[in-house]
């Protein structure tokens, strides 16, 4: 099936209104996310969620009801995400999703179907939404790619990506995508990429894809908002650098709010039922991250809230 943009802004009008306060996901793909959405509508940072703590500054405190979470997926009805993690059991969809644009609910995919999970980041989606063409740069083009590990999973999952970039359609997926599965894309991101990202920081460690060449473990980069302020400063400025993208004012955080994160397997989820386990434990946000699991987060102290 192919996804209209058309019903998507009609689906989620707050998609095209601007000056929108949001929270991003603390790590890189939130940042790049967080950059192009300053650029292309005015929206204002507020805060950062790492699936554990929520930062907020006034400005998310004061419209709390109004938030929008980006690179993420919540639960409460006020609130309201773009996000791509598969967050369905079967036809199971939770109410608190309604108001959230995440693209495997758009295309019907779920733990059923787990390998046709949407593969690419928030910001490609979002570069697709709002039909923004990256603009023949190298560098732009490795930061851009970088996010979610896009370019590994271009290499990896081939099949997948060829069935989005048709779901997704009137878009340049293939300059986009041209020649990231060469050696010579990887050998820039082993000698320039990467090696930049460490020299500001913005490395914290190793996640599990392999490029198909080179043999490059891949990077990921996240980070705490309480004493990692330089960092994200530094990554702003190299996208404004090499994508032109006005960076961010980086929120001056208010107020942080502990969670507390589990993981259960899925199986049991399913003999419970999934809305009924979301209501026992009452969560917050969650994430089925591989056929078996089920991740999620709870605030003890808010969990009354809606």
């Amino acid at each position: 099936m192919q996804i209209n943009r058309k019903n998507i802004f009609k689906r989620y009008k707050w998609l095209n209104e601007k000056k929108r306060h949001f929270i991003i996901s603390a790590d890189y793909d939130g940042l790049i996310c967080a950059s192009f959405l300053n650029h292309y509508l005015d929206w204002n940072l507020s805060g950062f969620y790492d699936f554990n703590s929520i930062w907020l500054s006034k400005e998310a405190i004061d419209n709390k009801k109004d938030l929008i979470w980006v690179d993420l997926n919540i639960l409460p009805f006020s609130g309201k995400s773009i996000g791509g993690q598969i967050v369905s059991l079967g036809k199971d969809i939770p109410d608190g999703f309604k108001t959230s644009c995440n693209a495997n609910i758009l295309s019907n995919t779920n733990e059923s179907n787990f390998k046709q999970k949407f593969p690419f980041s928030t910001l490609l989606f979002l570069m697709w939404l709002y039909k923004i063409e990256y603009q023949k740069n190298d560098i732009g083009k490795l930061l851009i790619l970088q996010s979610d590990n896009s370019w590994m999973k271009i290499q990896k999952y081939s099949e997948n990506v060829a069935l989005w970039t048709e779901r997704l359609e009137d878009y340049n997926w293939e300059s986009l995508f041209k020649e990231v599965g060469s050696i010579d894309y990887e050998l820039k991101v082993d000698q320039y990429l990467y090696p930049k990202l460490i020299h500001i920081g913005a490395i914290s460690g190793f996640s599990r894809l392999v490029s198909t060449n080179l043999k490059i473990k891949s990077r990921e980069c996240k980070f705490n908002p309480d004493w990692d302020g330089d960092i994200i400063l530094k990554l702003f400025n190299l996208f404004a650098q090499n994508l032109k993208w006005t960076p961010p004012k980086n929120p001056k955080i208010e107020q942080r709010i502990e969670g507390e994160r589990f993981k259960f397997p899925l199986e049991h989820v399913k003999k419970i039922g999934l809305n009924k386990f979301i209501k026992q434990n009452n969560i917050f946000s969650y994430a089925i991250t591989n056929p078996n699991s089920f991740n999620y987060t709870i605030f003890k102290k808010y969990k009354n809230a809606k």
